[in-house]
């Protein structure tokens, strides 16, 4: 993959640059426990997605509409019976997810400030690329403290090729002069791909329902398996 054309390098922001889908996943498991009187756990999972993709084009990503799914679920799945006082147990946990840690993976922050301090000769704008609810998405950038590794900060309701191609626009770039960096084929590399630009695939050992799709190859894709290889990418 040549990135010689490379002007900017954005990358996505939850489960690539810190772990989300990990503490969203604790707080499932919680509701599946309290689901037990009335399904089993994996049709408590299925359930729950159900809801998730049902409410998805009305309320978007993000910790609030996860959460009106989760309460959502267990009032539907439980007929009604579930205790008043469980139903807040799940509304107070899923809360947890405004203020979780969002420490930044292995190698990230470092690989990060390697590439914004890259030479003159070689200057690359840095975005962070990411979807879900504006306010949730600020906190979580400014508790993992990577803030300032970035030149420009955009946050979007979803990421599809609009998207893709709205961020080019606006900063001055044509599609190929982009690198994307991110752990979502679906929303993260396949949209980049198909406008033109470049893009890194890191996976990550957990994937939201939503986000899977089939793998697939690409010759402007390449697979990493850790962050600090971006370097070895760009330098090439």
């Amino acid at each position: 993959m040549d990135t010689a054309q490379i002007k900017v390098m954005a990358f996505d922001a939850d489960d690539t640059l810190w772990d989300c889908q990990g503490h969203f996943e604790r707080v499932m498991q919680r509701l599946y426990d309290e689901l037990v009187p009335w399904v089993d756990r994996e049709t408590a999972a299925l359930e729950l997605f159900a809801t998730e993709r049902k409410n998805m084009p009305l309320l978007g990503f993000g910790t609030k509409a996860f959460t009106l799914s989760m309460l959502e679920t267990a009032m539907r799945v439980s007929r009604y019976e579930m205790p008043a006082s469980k139903i807040s147990e799940i509304q107070q946990l899923c809360y947890t997810l405004n203020e979780f840690p969002c420490t930044p993976l292995p190698e990230v922050s470092e690989t990060l400030q390697a590439l914004k301090s890259l030479p003159t000769e070689r200057p690359l704008k840095m975005v962070c690329f990411t979807k879900g609810e504006l306010l949730d998405q600020e906190h979580k950038l400014e508790r993992s403290g990577l803030k300032d590794c970035f030149d420009h900060v955009e946050i979007t309701s979803d990421k599809g090729e609009r998207e893709f191609s709205n961020l080019c626009r606006k900063l001055n770039i044509e599609p190929h002069q982009m690198l994307m960096v991110g752990n979502s084929l679906k929303s993260d590399i396949a949209p980049a791909l198909a406008i033109g630009s470049l893009a890194v695939y890191i996976p990550f050992h957990v994937i939201w329902e939503l986000e899977h799709t089939d793998h697939f190859d690409h010759p402007h894709m390449v697979q990493i398996t850790h962050f600090g290889q971006l370097l070895d990418i760009i330098r090439h």
